[in-house]
């Protein structure tokens, strides 16, 4: 017998001389399969993209998945004590980690204001989705055959959802 990687496999000297290895391992368990595919980041292209003060149009961003926390304390900030409309533009606030090359504290409640309509309601129902049901990705029926099929509503290239 000899050790071998942590493994004590024969020489051959053993009864039938077959080796001795240590089990294969074992499959990944659902739940160990969902923990390691579990997406908390999701990347989106705005329709018509932030207008910096330089002219720079940023479309692509990054969404996080929203905490307890991020729902909670919106709730006390007397903006949305006035008006409860305003709890969306902290929220998004809070969320959206990135947007074109800006990123962290350059995202605040002013940026989200300065948003076009087309781009708020984007990252609302974006926020909606990925909170609410986990991921990008809705079913529409095709216009011109009628089949159901899936796409990505967070966006992509030209030509993409």
């Amino acid at each position: 017998m000899m050790r071998r990687g942590g493994a004590i496999v024969s020489d051959g000297a053993g009864a039938g001389g077959e080796e001795f290895a240590p089990p294969p391992a074992r499959p990944a368990s659902v739940q160990e399969q969902q923990l390691e595919s579990f997406q908390t980041e999701f990347s989106f292209t705005l329709p018509r993209g932030y207008v910096d003060r330089h002219g720079k149009v940023h479309r692509e961003g990054k969404m996080r998945l929203a905490t307890a926390r991020d729902e909670l304390l919106p709730t006390f900030d007397d903006y949305v004590k006035k008006n409860p409309a305003y709890l969306t533009i902290i929220l998004l606030a809070r969320v959206v980690t990135q947007l074109g090359t800006l990123s962290g504290s350059e995202i605040d409640s002013t940026l989200m204001e300065s948003l076009y309509a087309a781009d708020l309601a984007f990252l609302q129902d974006l926020y909606r989705r990925v909170n609410s049901e986990g991921t990008t990705r809705a079913l529409v029926i095709c216009p011109s055959c009628n089949e159901e099929i899936s796409v990505d509503v967070a966006g992509g290239r030209l030509g993409e959802s």
